[in-house]
């Protein structure tokens, strides 16, 4: 026993030789040659300080970029557990921007409850979509997510009866599976709809069209987590399969340009949006991100002048998540959903194209209460992609862009992917879809609508620096057309 406890002794002072050596030699950094073998634990407790933060030392309202109470919220709905909670709200209600919904002063008997009514989008395509839900899913590539992941959104998008956006990654058989209704997201690169050298292909997308679930096109301009830059998708991830779907090089970096290089301004995206309504017979709109009044003008102005426009346009908040973008993208370009989106509907209504051209609202919405501000701001639909990821167990790791992902969300690792079964997890994609319905048809219901899309602005206050709320309708008033 004592030879054993002698030799540890002696493996353990000759690593830290060892390691004082390397320390000592190397020039990469000053910490590690100035103070060897306690110098590494520096770098090991920052790294575990994410941890020791998320777990023990953070409040339920204090993580970024998305809370435990949030989280907490999710988890118990995708379990088909209750919602309800004792002894108070614990969120401060002081924080400026915090919307507080108006109650009805003689609100609708329970028997009166609100629910939600599907809504045609693109009623002059050639083969219309009638979305069954105002909550669904945003786009998340196959490729950035896996296999095992997207086989669960599809089946549980199926179950919920909301679209899934295949992301700029291409249609793959497993957004496929489920037999969900989905949303042909085209990319910068055009990922599944290119040739060879990234230009768009005709033929692809009509084989893409004729598959039944997918209902729509949406031409991506740009997302709210890295406005003006294209998508990344690290070498690592680009498997055989992937690279098939998406007409790309296997084991490549696949960085897609930073815009469609066919448009320029806005009458060549009316032609492209056209152009692919023409191709697919679907309804087409585009996803943006708002920086100022300007070029939507420039649009509606256009709409107006050749009668033609998109089917919908979905509006990504600046704070949009993404699994890897630059900081100073990610951090200030972009201006966020809260103000972003009831300027855009102002705008409609001033056009009065507000029921030609469906509002979708994405970024960081991802609880009752922030679908309803959504809908109540002007929105016709919101989409969430975070929300799904938590579904299925995300635990907000941050490990998105490193092919590390420990719940198998983000990875093409097999080892991690054992740990994601769709089979269970699409149940929870259900479960969470059907809790935001009913929850958000909940506040509709106190607000005294019968239909959440018929809330409206005067139905919410914002808390302002003053401590005072004041209607959100003031705020932001309702500019209609004339």
């Amino acid at each position: 026993m004592a030879l054993a406890f002698a030799g540890v002794i002696g493996i353990a002072v000759l690593l830290a030789l060892v390691l004082f050596a390397i320390d000592r030699s190397q020039t990469s950094d000053a910490i590690r040659r100035n103070y060897p073998v306690i110098g590494r634990f520096r770098h090991i407790f920052t790294e575990l300080g994410e941890f020791f933060r998320q777990y023990f030392f953070a409040m339920d309202r204090e993580e970024l970029p998305f809370n435990r109470a949030q989280r907490d919220w999710i988890s118990r709905s995708t379990s088909g557990e209750g919602n309800t909670v004792a002894f108070g709200s614990t969120r401060d209600l002081s924080v400026v921007g915090t919307p507080l919904f108006v109650n009805a002063a003689f609100p609708p008997l329970d028997d009166q409850f609100a629910s939600s009514e599907p809504l045609v989008i693109g009623s002059t395509a050639r083969h219309p979509f009638e979305a069954k839900s105002f909550f669904n899913l945003s786009g998340m590539s196959y490729g950035a997510i896996s296999k095992p992941a997207v086989t669960a959104l599809s089946r549980g998008a199926k179950e919920a009866g909301i679209w899934m956006n295949t992301g700029e990654g291409g249609l793959s058989p497993y957004h496929l599976e489920g037999g969900a209704d989905i949303v042909f997201q085209i990319g910068t690169a055009k990922y599944g709809v290119r040739n060879k050298d990234g230009s768009l292909n005709d033929d692809k997308l009509r084989e893409v069209a004729a598959h039944p679930e997918v209902k729509m096109f949406e031409i991506k301009l740009a997302q709210g987590a890295k406005p003006g830059k294209g998508g990344i998708l690290p070498g690592a991830k680009v498997t055989a399969e992937i690279a098939a779907i998406r007409g790309i090089d296997e084991g490549q970096d696949s960085i897609s340009p930073n815009r469609h290089v066919e448009i320029s301004n806005v009458a060549e995206l009316l032609d492209m949006i056209a152009h692919v309504r023409e191709v697919t017979g679907k309804p087409t709109g585009i996803k943006t991100v708002f920086g100022s009044e300007a070029p939507f003008r420039d649009l509606f102005d256009l709409v107006l002048q050749r009668d033609e426009a998109p089917d919908f346009i979905t509006i990504d908040g600046g704070e949009g998540g993404t699994g890897a973008a630059p900081l100073p993208l990610m951090d200030l370009v972009g201006v966020t959903i809260k103000e972003a989106l009831p300027e855009v509907a102002n705008l409609l209504r001033e056009y009065g194209l507000k029921d030609r051209i469906r509002l979708i609202a994405s970024g960081k919405l991802m609880v009752p209460g922030d679908v309803a501000w959504a809908l109540a701001a002007g929105a016709d639909f919101v989409t969430s992609a975070r929300g799904f990821m938590f579904s299925l167990g995300c635990i907000q790791a941050m490990k998105c862009n490193k092919n590390t992902c420990p719940t198998g969300i983000t990875t093409h690792d097999p080892r991690f992917q054992q740990g994601l079964v769709p089979e269970d997890k699409y149940k929870k994609v259900a479960r969470y879809a059907k809790g935001i319905v009913k929850e958000v048809e909940l506040i509709a219901h106190s607000v005294g609508v019968p239909e959440p899309r018929q809330m409206r602005r005067e139905h919410v206050r914002l808390v302002q620096d003053t401590g005072k709320s004041v209607p959100m309708d003031v705020l932001y008033p309702v500019k209609d057309a004339g």
